[in-house]
């Protein structure tokens, strides 16, 4: 987008979808670091609570949000000339075209664009839905991909703990804890209900603990976020809508306190990957410990180990020396 951008015409001229305001408020940092040589190059956010004067033009040349926020300054507010715009792009797009409501938008605001927009979808993953309908939206593409096993992220080394219920995953938690220096850790669980409830359990313990999920309003996720990045909290336990995208480069460890699984309770893959892919970022080293806790969850645990080709090792949390060594 930076490279298209032409700064002496003041209006917008590349648009950058994501599915969640983090990650527009994420991209949108990237781009104002990597275009800081460029003081006449404006960005603006439209994203929900962003409000403008009805009937204003907007001047900044990128624009990054979310869909319906889009939509509505495109179509409704009529703060953008979608006929102006050269970049379209649609970031997580497998998560932006699976998403019903998402999905619409996207196509409804990808239809105001003119023929000529150079269009990019961006993912770590792709299932053949999404190779679909791209290649619908985008005739004749060029398409760049990475091979499968450079997915899996060599970098990151991968365990299972054995438990018999829910105290007993959060005393391997703590035993981990105890054992390992962690820069900073994130903690998947698959219920709000769960991660509430192994927030407050961390820090009863002591540990410096934030919680992230869905029904918080975009402000306090934001602000979560932020306090995570900064180091004031160690610990990040949250559901999938932080699987994605988020970038904290001190994340050493990601625990899956519940195994990531769909709708209809077989294997998410794709989310294991981007969970586990929160840390290792960059050729780093990086710990996954899944924990498992009844013959269904090891079936899952299964599953995921032959779709990725890639042993995970049992780490027994009770011997201090086995945590120990696999810690350096």
């Amino acid at each position: 987008m930076l490279s298209r951008v032409e700064p002496a015409e003041r209006y917008p001229q590349c648009l950058c979808l994501s599915p969640t305001y983090e990650l527009a408020l994420q991209t949108g940092k990237v781009i104002e670091q990597m275009g800081k040589f460029h003081p006449e190059l404006k960005l603006a956010y439209a994203v929900r609570g962003n409000k403008l004067e009805r009937g204003q033009k907007i001047s900044e040349h990128i624009v990054i949000g979310t869909p319906g926020t889009v939509l509505d300054w495109c179509a409704k507010l009529k703060f953008i000339d979608p006929k102006k715009i050269k970049v379209f792009v649609l970031d997580e797009a497998d998560v932006m075209i699976a998403t019903q409501g998402h999905q619409d938008q996207s196509i409804r605001i990808q239809r105001m664009l003119p023929r000529n927009c150079q269009m990019l979808l961006f993912s770590a993953t792709f299932e053949d839905s999404v190779w679909k309908f791209a290649q619908k939206v985008v005739p004749d593409p060029n398409i760049i991909k990475l091979k499968r096993e450079e997915e899996t992220l060599d970098t990151i080394k991968q365990y299972y703990v054995l438990c018999n219920n829910r105290d007993e995953k959060f005393q391997a938690l703590c035993n981990l804890y105890g054992a390992i220096t962690i820069a900073q850790a994130m903690i998947f669980c698959h219920t709000r209900k769960t991660a509430s409830w192994l927030a407050a359990e961390l820090s009863k313990e002591g540990h410096q603990v934030a919680l992230l999920s869905g029904e918080m309003m975009v402000e306090q996720r934001a602000a979560v976020i932020e306090r995570f990045r900064e180091g004031k909290e160690k610990v990040l336990v949250t559901t999938n809508v932080c699987a994605r995208g988020i970038d904290v480069e001190q994340v050493s460890v990601v625990i899956n306190f519940d195994l990531p699984v769909d709708k209809d309770g077989n294997p998410d893959n794709e989310t294991y990957l981007h969970r586990i892919g929160r840390t290792g970022r960059f050729g780093k080293r990086g710990l996954a410990v899944n924990m498992v806790d009844s013959k269904h969850s090891m079936n899952i645990l299964n599953r995921i180990q032959e779709h990725f080709n890639k042993k995970i090792e049992r780490l027994d949390t009770d011997d201090l020396d086995e945590i120990e060594k696999i810690a350096n």
